[in-house]
């Protein structure tokens, strides 16, 4: 699926973070917990790589609790990171991401040397509901859909802690194809970006191999095991009601149910990716990405080589 969102207010924050990098101590990344790899920003990564990073996976009370364990354990085994699990709606927060900071900066503190901390993360994984509860106030404005922050803020959590929150940014190609679908899923692209009905197959079929149990209890059909993902789709939109005239199941109603039951945490807690399933998804979309630049590199070889063919004199023109 072709999945290429890239606003200008995310130029801007591209260019944003180049510039504040330099004053930062350490980068806070929020990853949703659910798709940690997916929504991981290699982007990001490139302008901030040279910092300590501390990777905390929101909205883990919506994820498979032994998948999150896996990917805690992945991200704590990278030098300079730091990994938690956190649920936005928690009340208390702020002292473990201070923790957290401090250990993979403790040279920083006090008024002479106040931590200066950058949170990133993509559109819609709840960085903003996450810096309301830490200030206790509605400092940043939120809402269920991607986009919502659009300017760079200073915020003080402690004397000397200082945090700056970025617009949620996108990278401009998506080169692993799962990761496309399961940023959809989550809602962390423009609904406008993609067919929903396409999204709901994917993300089915997933579920399919790994919580159908949950799938099958929750929309209270048969077991979907030998179901096609067409199928359960259609069966899900029939249970739901989601009908068109003489019987026939309305699609993309349906996949607007599923998707929202798995946004909302209702269908089971679930998590659609393990440490190593995105390192195979992210090694075969890195060695498609290589074979295409290829490709495009020999084709613009070939038309150079054209042009200089042309560009040689006739040897009928040669005076001698």
């Amino acid at each position: 699926m072709a999945i290429q969102w890239f606003p200008g207010h995310m130029h801007l924050t591209q260019k944003a973070i180049a510039e504040r990098i330099k004053d930062i101590d350490v980068v806070i990344e929020l990853l949703d917990a659910r798709l940690p790899g997916s929504s991981a920003n290699p982007m990001l990564a490139e302008l901030t790589g040279h910092k300590p990073g501390l990777k905390v996976l929101n909205k883990q009370d919506l994820a498979d609790p032994a998948c999150t364990a896996l990917w805690l354990a992945h991200y704590n085994a990278l030098p300079e990171t730091r990994a938690i699990g956190l649920d936005a709606s928690q009340t208390t927060p702020a002292r473990q991401l201070i923790d957290a900071c401090h250990a993979l900066s403790p040279a920083r503190g006090g008024m002479a040397k106040p931590m200066r901390v950058l949170i990133c993360g993509i559109p819609n994984v709840g960085k903003s509901t996450l810096i309301n509860t830490l200030t206790g106030s509605r400092k940043a404005k939120t809402g269920d859909e991607a986009g919502i922050t659009k300017l760079e803020q200073r915020i003080t959590l402690a004397d000397d802690f200082y945090l700056w929150d970025t617009p949620g940014m996108l990278w401009p190609r998506i080169i692993v194809a799962k990761s496309g679908y399961n940023l959809a899923a989550s809602g962390a692209i423009g609904r406008n970006a993609f067919d929903e009905e396409e999204v709901a197959l994917e993300l089915l079929d997933y579920l399919k191999g790994h919580y159908a149990g949950l799938v099958e209890a929750r929309f209270k059909i048969d077991p979907i095991g030998a179901l096609s993902d067409e199928e359960v789709l259609e069966a899900i939109g029939r249970k739901r009601g989601a009908l068109l005239g003489k019987g026939r199941v309305n699609l993309q109603k349906a996949a607007e149910i599923v998707m929202n039951e798995f946004r909302s945490g209702n269908i089971g807690r679930i998590t659609l990716e393990t440490p190593e399933e995105f390192a195979q998804w992210l090694a075969a979309g890195q060695l498609l990405d290589a074979e295409r630049a290829a490709k495009k590199a020999a084709r613009g070889r070939k038309k150079g080589s054209g042009r200089r063919e042309d560009a040689q004199p006739d040897p009928a023109d040669d005076p001698a």
